[in-house]
């Protein structure tokens, strides 16, 4: 029977192993994302994720040991990866059930961490500190792709007491870009090329505002004024304290905010409210 020295020795040498083991894997992954931005950020969490379990299989394979918990005769040999000491189902449950957890945990202090100090809190609050100088209070808008549209529709209702769905808003968007291409078209580009769009990469471009949920920028902002005839005021954290569309037209203007850091599928907007309730409630 080995002694629990060389049971510890016998484990440390396969820890080494598959650590290696792992940093080839890793490698290999690297070179396979090496010019795609969207899979490196992808990757950076999978190796994370690789080095969080081995670490931690590691840990408690060790404790394991020095308390007496594994059968000497079920020990991990070298040779053989399969053989590793035998738990049963339910405290494998069990211990990757509690492992979860921890990382759990862990993961949620750091994100509380990094959202005190972070751009998006940090954005968040000077946002606030504006609509606070203007009497008002951010409204929450689901970042769903339609946040533009439902953001101007929820102000429609509270500024003009005037209900507009999102799908009418979208056409009435696309349908007043086409019959004013001249003063849109200058400003497009092919995400690509950066060349002007074609005309049916303008066509497509007008097809997708109407059909699908993608996100409206500053040229949606600026056609949607004009559809409703309404000044429309963008709150943000940097730069001017709003951008202004339609000041041409009367009334008070529909204020929605404009948030880069909210969320990381990227750039959002919320709508707005009277700050008229106390904070203290």
């Amino acid at each position: 029977m080995e002694s629990e020295a060389d049971i510890i020795n016998t484990l440390e040498v396969k820890h080494r192993k598959e650590k290696k083991e792992l940093q080839a894997q890793i490698q290999a992954m690297k070179k396979t994302a090496k010019n795609d931005k969207t899979k490196k950020k992808e990757l950076a969490a999978e190796i994370t994720r690789l080095e969080i379990e081995l670490d931690a299989r590691h840990k408690y394979e060790t404790e394991s040991i020095k308390k007496e918990t594994i059968p000497t005769d079920s020990l991990p040999v070298l040779e053989n990866e399969s053989s590793i000491h035998k738990v049963s189902k339910a405290q494998k449950r069990r211990d990757k059930k509690s492992q979860q957890e921890k990382e759990r945990e862990e993961q949620i202090k750091l994100q509380e961490q990094e959202n005190l100090h972070g751009p998006r809190n940090t954005e968040q609050q000077a946002i606030n500190v504006r609509l606070k100088e203007k009497g008002l209070k951010g409204f929450p808008i689901p970042s769903d792709g339609d946040c533009l549209y439902k953001a101007v529709a929820h102000q429609m209702a509270v500024v003009k007491n005037k209900q507009i769905s999102v799908n009418d808003l979208r056409l009435s968007v696309a349908d007043y870009i086409r019959k004013n291409k001249d003063d849109f078209i200058p400003f497009m580009s092919n995400p690509d090329t950066l060349d002007m769009l074609t005309d049916d990469e303008f066509e497509e471009y007008c097809n997708k505002i109407e059909n699908t949920k993608v996100w409206g920028g500053q040229l949606e902002i600026r056609a949607l004024s004009n559809c409703l005839k309404h000044p429309i005021s963008v709150i943000q954290a940097t730069g001017p304290d709003s951008i202004e569309q339609g000041t041409e037209y009367d009334g008070p203007p529909l204020v929605i905010s404009y948030h880069r850091h909210m969320y990381r599928l990227g750039e959002h907007y919320n709508s707005t409210v009277p700050n008229t309730i106390d904070e203290n409630d």
